[in-house]
């Protein structure tokens, strides 16, 4: 009955890293499933095509909070990281989105904390937006990497079989979806795409129904455009969310009523003091003791020409 009363559907407002710390002093919040949408930390260039042909204006995406230092986005990633993982039930699972720019990051990070890596799945883009300096291949997928927290993770294989593109064999680790457009594609007043990176929901929700059972929680520490919550809500699962970002925190509250979902936001909670803790404490999660220069992966890519 307790846990029932504290993981109703929630959106908390704040830094997602101080949000999970919080979240962790009570042991109610624990999560089934986590699904990550992070920053990609590809910010800054503005690039943009106008009057392209198919599926409007392109806009890269260009935002303050996708904006980090090579090694500051690393640091950001394991901190973020830490805190999902140790809210993550001893059965749950963890996917989280990433492209390859930070998929070194990504692992690394899933790595240090001793979450097991089940499969690295392809997302291939049906409809990816071309490449304009026509010097590279057209960038038509993304990777969503699937980790567990130990043994005895939860995955309906037979379910999973009914999957459309599955044809009643196993379904492989290849997830052909459209990028988001069309009436789906959340716009705001001046017609632009509402958030960046929307993903598509049924990707979401595919991934969900893959690891939970009925009434199971999940939790989406960049709730973005509130995707993870409507899948959740679809499923009748129970969710949290958090969203740092006033202005999606409005566009989450807007989709999320229109389709009838029950939920609180919450304001944002007191900040921690990140650099209060001491050196050698457990629990310590701001910038670990080795070298920065240790903490890169031979993952790691340069950034696209364009």
């Amino acid at each position: 009955m307790g846990e029932d009363l504290i993981l109703r559907n929630q959106l908390f407002v704040g830094d997602c890293r101080n949000v999970m710390a919080l979240l962790r002093e009570n042991p109610l919040y624990r999560f089934d499933v986590i699904f990550a949408d992070p920053p990609y930390n590809l910010s800054g260039n503005g690039l943009q095509w106008k009057n392209k042909k198919d599926g409007g204006d392109w806009y890269m995406v260009n935002e303050r909070w996708d904006q980090f230092g090579e090694e500051s986005y690393a640091e950001f990633t394991y901190q973020w990281i830490l805190q999902a993982y140790r809210l993550l039930k001893p059965t749950g699972s963890m996917f989280i989105c990433c492209t390859y720019h930070n998929i070194g990051d990504v692992m690394t990070a899933l790595h240090e904390v001793g979450a097991k890596c089940l499969n690295l799945i392809t997302w291939q883009k049906s409809n990816p937006v071309p490449n304009m300096t026509r010097r590279t291949l057209t960038h038509s997928c993304e990777y969503i990497a699937w980790f567990a927290h130990g043994k005895g993770w939860t995955y309906n294989y037979d379910l999973m079989k009914q999957e459309p593109d599955a044809n009643g064999k196993q379904l492989r680790d290849l997830w052909k979806f459209p990028v988001c457009q069309g009436a789906e594609r959340i716009k705001g007043p001046d017609r632009r795409a509402a958030h960046p990176t929307q993903k598509p929901l049924a990707l979401v929700r595919r991934a969900l129904r893959a690891t939970t059972r009925p009434g199971s929680s999940a939790l989406d520490p960049f709730m973005g455009s509130g995707t993870t919550a409507a899948a959740a809500h679809e499923l009748g699962l129970r969710w949290i969310g958090i969203e740092r970002e006033e202005k999606y925190v409005q566009i989450i509250r807007d989709r999320l009523e229109s389709r009838g979902a029950d939920f609180n936001v919450s304001p944002k909670p007191t900040l921690l003091d990140l650099s209060a803790e001491e050196d050698g404490q457990q629990d310590r999660w701001t910038p670990r003791s080795r070298p920065q220069a240790r903490r890169r992966s031979f993952y790691s890519a340069p950034k696209p020409l364009g």
